[in-house]
């Protein structure tokens, strides 16, 4: 006791306190110290590895690429972000949602949706508002379809505020603000700050809303199960099953399926992942039709042909593949604003590349998607919008890899079939109903004719795309 005693005194005097901060201030310098030696030398390693390789000139030596290089934080473990064997079991369980015949379905859902927003535009050029920003409107009309398919869930967000979608649209634009500030890249920072309790705010709302959609449809499922008759499972049979239907009921070899935290992460990025891409391509296939007007006139023929004699203005599923000129102009408006500017790839694996290079295991890869698509020695013209690049005759020529709007390989995009019969159905209507010609941004008085780029989480525009819009009399248009 007095050996315990003597030490307590020693410890707790002003003498042993300041030896025990000292020890602990070295200690601390000491790994920090350590963390960034490790760190330098790692980066001096890959350095040499890599000096084989072209690369753009730095700011300095410490500074690197900074301001060049982009930031992502993302949380969640869902399949985008998934690895290995964990990715290989959800990309299994996950492919059902988006078999053929599950967006068979969905048709229904795009046609509604857009037919909400055109009737809000038609509303607008009423009230003499013919100049309008597409990313807002397609924005909302693109989350309202992901509802709708996702969670079977009718939010009205392109006519009165969602605080779901409030919810997304803060998420999305917050994430974007965040790559801009080099101290927000650490979680413990960015947490501290009125950005990051905003961002935690939204992000609570997203996830209450996903989790109650689960474990209500859960809940839902078993008691059906329980209780169904024959007649049940008819009409269960004949209901249209959306997103988390779908993942709920899929089970892997051993029987088992996802869990509710592993189901509300993939549905979360199915709607992160889903609208800001969809409406980024479906903006700017727009903005290339409206700055030329032969092409657009070509898609609208081609649309007007395929519903000649029908009473209603809705596209079917059957009707997609029937509108060739229409998505070889879809698929050119991806190539030259491609909604994902690039991806990133690790390197499991030394890699030799011709000229005897070697890019070394561990390296992560930026896979420029911008710079394939506008590539001279891929493309003829690259910088020009040409439909005809998409040709069927060229098909042949044209390199296995140079169109990747969707990334390639076992990792591709998941959604891409549904993104495409988005794209089509809402590009198809859209000409079908109004004449789209460049527009003025009011802030710059401007016109749109030529626009710059916003590489963002998606491709944007500085300031918006402007169109303007002039409504078509459809009975007239097919009867000139």
């Amino acid at each position: 006791m007095t050996l315990l005693h003597s030490v307590l005194s020693l410890v707790l005097s002003w003498t042993g306190l300041c030896s025990v901060l000292y020890i602990f201030s070295t200690g601390l310098v000491a790994v920090v110290a350590l963390w960034t030696v490790r760190l330098l030398l790692r980066h001096t390693w890959y350095s040499h590895r890599l000096s084989c390789f072209s690369k753009p000139q730095t700011r300095s030596w410490l500074l690197g690429h900074l301001g060049k290089s982009l930031f992502f934080g993302v949380s969640g473990h869902s399949l985008l972000i998934s690895n290995g064997e964990v990715w290989s079991r959800k990309r299994r369980l996950l492919t059902p949602a988006f078999h053929f015949d599950i967006l068979k379905s969905y048709i229904a859902v795009f046609n509604s949706s857009s037919k909400i927003m055109h009737d809000k535009w038609c509303r607008l050029v009423a009230e003499g508002k013919t100049n309008l920003e597409m990313f807002d409107h397609v924005s909302l009309m693109t989350l309202d379809s992901l509802l709708k398919c996702a969670f079977s869930y009718d939010s009205n967000c392109q006519e009165s505020p969602s605080e779901y979608v409030s919810a997304i649209v803060e998420l999305s634009d917050l994430a974007t603000r965040r790559r801009e500030n080099i101290l927000h890249h650490w979680d413990w920072i960015y947490w501290k700050t009125q950005q990051g309790k905003r961002f935690k705010q939204a992000l609570n709302t997203v996830h209450r809303f996903t989790r109650d959609v689960v474990q209500k449809r859960r809940t839902f499922l078993s008691q059906q199960r329980e209780t169904e008759t024959q007649l049940d499972v008819a009409l269960t049979a004949r209901r249209r099953k959306d997103f988390v239907d779908i993942i709920l009921l899929t089970k892997d070899e051993d029987g088992k399926g996802l869990t509710d935290e592993e189901i509300q992460a993939e549905a979360n990025t199915f709607m992160f992942a889903g609208h800001d891409t969809t409406a980024s391509a479906i903006c700017w296939t727009l903005y290339n039709l409206a700055r030329h007007e032969d092409y657009q006139e070509k898609c609208r023929q081609e649309v007007m042909d395929l519903m000649e004699g029908r009473d209603g203005q809705e596209i079917e599923w059957e009707d997609l593949s029937n509108l060739p000129f229409t998505t070889m102009c879809i698929k050119e408006s991806l190539r030259l604003h491609s909604p994902v500017p690039g991806v990133t790839r690790k390197y499991t694996q030394d890699m030799v590349l011709p000229g005897n290079r070697t890019v070394p295991a561990g390296t992560i890869c930026l896979v420029s998607i911008y710079g394939t698509h506008h590539n001279p020695t891929v493309w003829t013209n690259p910088h020009e919008f040409d439909p005809l690049h998409f040709d069927p005759s060229n098909k042949k020529s044209q390199a296995s890899h140079a169109f990747i709007p969707f990334s390639s390989g076992p990792r591709n995009c998941i959604g891409q079939k549904f993104a495409m019969a988005e794209l089509r159905v809402v590009v198809a209507l859209t000409l079908l109903r109004f004449r789209l010609t460049p527009g003025v941004n009011p802030e710059l008085g401007s016109s749109s004719g030529r626009v710059r780029r916003l590489p963002q989480i998606v491709l944007r525009a500085e300031g918006g795309l402007w169109l303007q819009l002039e409504p078509l009399n459809r009975v007239s248009l097919l009867n000139p």
